[in-house]
């Protein structure tokens, strides 16, 4: 669990990075001209309802339409949905009975107006990820307008407590309303609870009215900025402190506590250090390492962490660690200290989807296990959904870990402007020998006696070096005279081949 929250906040870009004992664990950016959306409520209309796959595409003012699901729309249908929009202009009856298990074209049709909320940022070329199940999260509770439901965080084990927490919300709670208990408001009394519920019920009924007036499609709610969550999402009992290197931002952060969280207020420090605040804690060397394919482990060996489109996998090698006795012990060892730091990878570079993790074959059963059980146990604190399979036969475990926004390399980096993202280009011979082929072949179709080829500096120094003796073998075959000329502005792979006269 991370101890301390660092935010560099400027005028472009806001960074927020969770640390624990100097190691960074994970890191959240918010570029000013590319918000996050996650938790915006939308008024939204049906842009075509696909049978075959059971949903359908919402336009909600993006640039992309919104994929709605069958089990997140219907929750757009619920009795309470109904009940608590009654009077608005969203009071729409189902177009059909709700049957056990509808299909999407019985509940919804093109050109109606529904109000969802972003579940899962535009990743790639995929538009959001919707759902009609609107929640709305405040620093001790989460509510669940659409929803019958008590909830308590998985996190407060003790079942007594549990219990407790739950007759709690019950006592409370509007009929037929759902609210999560979150892990923060394991031992806040009554009337916190009864401030943070009051203040989402005018929040709901704000959203409703709104929804009457906004034109379609509609920004209804727009969430906290990434500053003020993190206060609201990261800041637990174990946070000894955060520090922020922006004056007036870190005024906001007190006002904010000073509403919700007032017993955190002396936990949240200014930082005005001539060093920038996360070079001060060697946060930016390790935000660089986390772009690198290779991760060096302390004994000397390492991961490598391959993303593709559709999975991710990651190799475990015991590279420079030779250990102290013999090889199996060795492999143990290795793959011990690679569980620790392949959970820390996971979260920081934000890795979603199938994941394949190589680890080094071990023959002893008992290993193995230890090892399955190390796994999950280093991944405990990750708050994304996982799901872990045992080691198969071939020393592989395959996992599934939620991603709700793009990786950190999505974040950060570009497709190269040479490979466009393959990690591979034709080499220099390659494009020398295409250039001979395209030369030999039509020299007899067209006339002139010179050829200029016009290329980059790196394909021209190979011509004119390593492959002299072919171009001089060329011409002789084709009676040409052939010209190369460097362009340095030219991409690498492109090359012109002009006949002259």
């Amino acid at each position: 669990m991370y101890t301390d929250i660092l935010i560099n906040a400027t005028s472009y870009e806001n960074r927020i990075a969770l640390v624990e004992n100097g190691n960074l664990l994970e890191l959240h950016m918010e570029r000013l001209s590319e918000k996050g959306s996650i938790g915006n409520i939308y008024l939204g209309r049906v842009a075509r309802v696909l049978p075959g796959i059971d949903a359908a595409f919402v336009d909600i003012g993006l640039e992309r339409t919104g994929f709605l699901y069958i089990d997140e729309a219907l929750y757009i249908f619920s009795d309470n949905y109904q009940r608590l929009t009654s009077g608005h202009r969203l009071k729409k009856s189902c177009p059909h009975s709700l049957l056990t298990s509808p299909s999407i074209d019985t509940i919804l049709r093109e050109g109606q107006e529904i109000l969802v909320q972003i579940a899962k940022e535009p990743i790639g070329s995929k538009g959001a990820r919707l759902t009609g199940n609107i929640t709305l999260p405040c620093r001790n509770l989460v509510f669940m307008p659409l929803t019958d439901h008590i909830g308590i965080s998985r996190k407060i084990e003790d079942e007594t407590t549990r219990q407790m927490l739950r007759d709690k919300i019950e006592a409370l709670r509007p009929p037929g309303t759902g609210f999560i208990m979150r892990t923060v408001a394991e031992n806040i009394g009554n009337d916190e609870l009864e401030a943070d519920m009051e203040y989402l019920l005018l929040l709901w009924d704000d959203i409703l009215s709104k929804a009457g007036k906004v034109s379609v499609p509609g920004l209804i709610y727009k969430d906290l900025d990434m500053i003020l969550r993190a206060v609201r999402d990261f800041f637990t009992e174990n946070t000894q402190s955060l520090v922020i290197d922006n004056r007036e931002v870190y005024e906001q952060l007190l006002t904010y506590a000073h509403t919700f969280a007032p017993h955190i207020k002396e936990k949240i420090s200014y930082y005005d250090g001539d060093l920038p605040l996360f070079e001060k804690y060697r946060i930016e060397a390790d935000i660089n390492s986390a772009l690198d394919k290779k991760v060096w482990l302390r004994s000397g060996g390492y991961i490598v962490i391959e993303p593709t489109e559709a999975l991710t996998v990651i190799d475990v090698n015991t590279g420079r660690y030779v250990g102290a006795s013999d090889l199996a012990e060795t492999i143990f060892k290795t793959n011990m200290e690679a569980v620790g730091e392949i959970a820390r990878q996971l979260r920081l570079r934000n890795l979603g989807g199938i994941i394949i993790i190589d680890f080094i074959d071990m023959e002893d059963e008992q290993q193995r296990e230890e090892l399955y059980t190390a796994f999950q146990e280093a991944l405990r604190d990750d708050k994304s959904k996982v799901n872990i399979l045992k080691l198969s036969e071939f020393g592989l475990v395959q996992m599934t870990r939620k991603r709700l926004s793009e990786s950190l390399t999505q974040t950060m980096c570009e497709p190269c402007l040479y490979c466009g993202g393959d990690g591979f280009i034709k080499s220099r011979r390659t494009i020398c020998h295409e250039i001979f082929r395209k030369i030999s072949r039509d020299a007899g179709k067209i006339g002139g006696s010179r050829v200029t080829i016009k290329v980059h500096p790196h394909i021209a120094d190979m011509l004119l070096n390593e492959e002299t003796n072919t171009i001089e073998q060329l011409e002789r075959r084709t009676n040409k005279r052939i010209t190369v000329v460097p362009i340095a502005d030219m991409h690498i792979k492109r090359y012109d081949v002009i006949w002259n006269q």
